[in-house]
């Protein structure tokens, strides 16, 4: 089920990505001739259209190409049938058909690159997310995104990391503080960072991120409720997993970060931390391979 906020959000992300394509505001004043191309055809003329994956991909972006061709039709008084062969979340082989669109031709022209545009990138960091998750295969570690998301596409590509079975860390800025080595610098160390922060915002939790042993024993002390260990080695991070519960019972959670692959994700699960965070979930990806064709 999409949250209010997030379908709020791509109504809003639609439009402006239509408007990128067109040139203008697409609203009842203007109409799809404004698609020079698509206006070649006759006005009124029907097709039928497919849309493939070339390669095996974890879905996401459903509601994304159901927007754009509401919007379409809203304005050029049309009515495009979308029928979906999958839904956000599942795995698909290659070649296999995701939906059909059926209306008017210059409609499923002008929206297909858009819609597109939003199902391969989207796809693209489900896929990859999912390709994280079945790396750590059982175990209590969860697999986080981060902040390093394509602007304008936040809540889009945080979304698409849970339909490939990830979690997602702090949306912004707003709703958690991740207290990292400037921020200690400014604030005059760790102690004083997480106090300001537990008396700023009481109901907020408190991650601090550490380069040493010695800063998470700092960073425990203070009563930081989650600690990030950056690029810490997989000794080091055994060590962290005694620390944490010598000082307070392993009441903190523990997340590691930094160079995270596939091939060592295993390795710093098994070490006992609670949660691996990886950038590449949503900055490191390559759109998936679509291809849209009329039928007949």
């Amino acid at each position: 089920m999409l949250s209010s906020a997030l379908l709020q959000d791509i109504q809003t992300t639609v439009s402006w990505a239509l408007k990128e394509d067109l040139g203008q505001e697409f609203t009842s004043e203007t109409n799809s001739n404004y698609d020079i191309t698509a206006a070649l055809i006759p006005e009124n003329h029907q097709a039928v259209a497919n849309v493939i994956t070339r390669e095996n991909c974890t879905v996401c972006g459903v509601a994304w190409v159901n927007e754009v061709f509401k919007q379409l039709d809203q304005v050029a008084n049309t009515k495009t049938a979308i029928t979906w062969f999958v839904k956000d979340g599942d795995k698909v082989p290659a070649n296999s058909p995701l939906f059909e669109l059926a209306g008017n031709a210059r409609i499923l022209l002008t929206g297909e690159r858009t819609a597109l545009n939003f199902l391969q990138s989207l796809s693209a960091t489900a896929t990859v997310t999912r390709q994280y998750v079945d790396a750590l295969a059982s175990g209590e570690t969860k697999l986080l995104d981060t902040r390093k998301t394509v602007p304008g596409l936040r809540s889009a590509q945080k979304y698409a990391v849970t339909c490939g079975g990830g979690h997602n860390h702090r949306i912004g800025l707003f709703d958690a503080f991740l207290i990292k080595e400037n921020h200690i610098a400014a604030c005059g160390g760790i102690e004083n960072a997480v106090t300001t922060a537990k008396t700023n915002h009481p109901d907020k939790k408190v991650e601090v991120e550490v380069e040493s042993l010695d800063e998470l024993t700092l960073a425990l002390n203070a009563g930081a409720d989650i600690i990030m260990l950056d690029n810490f080695s997989t000794e080091m991070i055994e060590q962290a997993v005694v620390v944490n519960k010598s000082i307070n019972q392993g009441q903190a959670k523990l997340e590691v970060s930094g160079n995270m692959t596939l091939a060592t994700l295993k390795d710093y699960a098994k070490a006992g931390v609670d949660f691996i965070s990886v950038g590449a979930l949503t900055k490191h990806i390559q759109a998936v391979d679509l291809s849209m064709r009329f039928l007949g």
